[in-house]
């Protein structure tokens, strides 16, 4: 087991890499807390999971209840290892300026705002412990933007620069801040990133774009994520890792 005994808390985790990544962080010892706005999918997941598990319904946007999310953690299982911030959002695949006022701030509060209601509720809770470590889901949208998702490549190249900066402000109280940039993958989302249906035809216009010919699946992005929560990585703070298969080369 690569975490044994490690708190770990991943938003957006009813489904998709969230879900992959609690999984993943269960079977190699982690105890997790499933935080999802889907309450009920939460629940399945941390039920299927078993008694290592537990769910809290958490609209990320919302600042009271990402306090809540870390609350009921250290209440539950009496501190907080690792905080996942995987939750997001994006817009449908289109020309930037068909995207309304209300997605665009959709997209922003979710990518982005939740880092920071996440690390005001987490920080503090890291600070006293005197270690802690922050994984922020971002994307390559943010390191090689495709034309139609211009706003969302723009939430994503937000978080990697503030994960670099966290990683610099937090490092004097041991507290490691890393970023996962995935390529577009086998979740919920999919459709919206295309923007058009996801056939074999279809497909293949982003297959071709990947060097090693497939999208991402949950596991690619928990095994990455698995080592940075892992002590393997705790001289590495400041990293966005492009999981990818060669798209950003």
């Amino acid at each position: 087991m690569r975490i044994p005994g490690k708190v770990v808390v991943i938003t957006g985790a009813a489904s998709g890499f969230g879900e992959g990544i609690a999984r993943r962080f269960a079977a190699e010892g982690a105890r997790v807390v499933v935080a999802d706005l889907n309450a009920e999918g939460a629940e399945r997941v941390a039920a299927e999971i078993g008694a290592t598990a537990a769910s809290v319904e958490t609209d990320v946007t919302d600042g009271s209840q990402v306090q809540g999310m870390i609350d009921f953690t250290c209440k539950h299982f009496g501190r907080i290892d690792v905080l996942v911030n995987n939750a997001g959002f994006t817009h449908v695949n289109q020309p930037m300026l068909d995207v309304d006022e209300t997605t665009f701030d959709r997209v922003f509060a979710v990518n982005v705002k939740a880092i920071y209601f996440a690390a005001l509720a987490a920080v503090p809770v890291f600070r006293r412990q005197g270690y802690g470590s922050i994984i922020n889901i971002a994307s390559t949208a943010g390191v090689r933007p495709r034309p139609g998702l211009t706003w969302y490549n723009a939430s994503k190249g937000a978080v990697i620069t503030l994960t670099k900066s966290m990683a610099a402000e937090l490092a004097p109280d041991g507290i490691r801040v890393n970023a996962l940039n995935p390529v577009m993958g086998e979740t919920g989302m999919l459709e919206r990133f295309m923007g058009m249906p996801d056939t074999a035809e279809n497909r293949a216009k982003f297959l071709g774009t990947i060097p090693l010919g497939r999208i991402s699946c949950p596991g690619d992005i928990a095994a990455a994520a698995l080592f940075f929560a892992s002590d393997d990585a705790e001289f590495i703070t400041g990293t966005a890792l492009e999981v990818d298969g060669g798209r950003c080369v």
